[in-house]
């Protein structure tokens, strides 16, 4: 499992206020809502699915269980860039049978998983961790600590 630390850009700085973020965070679901079924089978000619989330919010934490059955630990990268988190992973499968020296039956299957979403504040992307435990992602992101407000001295 990696967890991938993305730089920060002039884009990822950027905060709006308060209207505009939740009017963006509403457009944002709006959006999701509406493809998520499209978004559930094929995609790009590839078998790609939205993990389901379940995101808690405590006084320091949100912490994020994602389902991914059958990935391997090997197989998931988790990208923190700001508030954004992205969840990535790929479940490979195979089953032969053989009769002796002949196959009989064979078959193959690969199934990925990707997600991504914005948290209402930013992650402490170096205290982040993450763990696979039965076919479940669990995230523990910690909130960054802001700076206090600092009154200017007008000259």
């Amino acid at each position: 499992m990696n967890l991938i630390r993305r730089g920060t850009t002039p884009l990822s700085s950027y905060r709006p206020g308060g209207m505009e973020d939740q009017f963006g965070r509403m457009f944002e679901n709006m959006f999701q809502d509406f493809f998520a079924p499209l978004t559930q089978g094929r995609w790009a000619g590839e078998d790609v699915g939205m993990p389901r989330l379940d995101v808690t919010e405590t006084e320091k934490t949100f912490e994020v269980k994602a389902e991914m059955p059958g990935v391997k630990k090997e197989d998931v990268n988790v990208s923190i860039d700001g508030q954004r988190v992205t969840i990535e992973g790929e479940c490979q499968q195979a089953n032969e049978q053989r009769q002796g020296e002949q196959v009989v039956y064979s078959e193959r299957s690969t199934r990925k998983y990707q997600r991504s979403f914005t948290l209402p504040t930013e992650v402490d992307d170096t205290s982040a961790q993450a763990r696979l435990e039965d076919g479940v992602l669990l995230l523990s992101l910690p909130k960054k600590q802001g700076g206090t407000a600092r009154k200017l001295t007008i000259q």
